[in-house]
């Protein structure tokens, strides 16, 4: 009964960070692996919070000396994890964002060509922009359709 409150504290904490997880799941198209590996979390915490002497025998049988120990490397792994996923996901959406700037930037230097030339030349230089731009555009709706911690990052 000592350890009640911090229990209860812990076991919440759990149990809202499935809450929010689960209500961004109709916002971001979450990867299958990604659902199951939280689920499989929260699960585990929630266990590791009720029975912490059965983490320390996990512990025991890993050579590791304590629970909070073995805890302690978990949690240094998937933060190596999330970081490395972070850096990939904005290298590419820079990547995409470049695409797109010099998109645009053809896209408006066609337009200006073919104002102040007015020329057989621009016109076609200005279709072919055009569908340069159709394909930016196109980057630019999957980017937003992506969700921010979607792992559907190509290096």
């Amino acid at each position: 009964m000592k350890y009640f409150w911090i229990q209860l504290l812990l076991i919440a904490g759990s149990v809202s960070m499935a809450l929010m997880f689960i209500r961004t799941w109709g916002q971001a198209k979450n990867r299958a692996w990604k659902r199951i590996a939280f689920s499989l979390f929260v699960i585990v915490n929630v266990y590791a919070v009720l029975r912490p002497t059965d983490v320390t025998w996990v512990a025991h049988q890993l050579g590791v000396g304590r629970g909070t120990d073995l805890v302690l490397y978990v949690m240094v792994l998937a933060m190596g994890f999330l970081t490395l996923n972070t850096f990939l996901r904005f290298r590419s959406l820079e990547k995409k964002i470049t695409d797109l700037a010099r998109t645009v930037a053809l896209a408006e230097g066609t337009r200006h060509n073919d104002a102040r030339l007015g020329s057989a030349v621009a016109t076609v230089v200005a279709e072919t922009v055009v569908t340069e731009t159709v394909i930016a555009e196109a980057v630019v709706a999957e980017a937003k359709s992506e969700p921010a911690d979607s792992d559907s990052v190509k290096a």
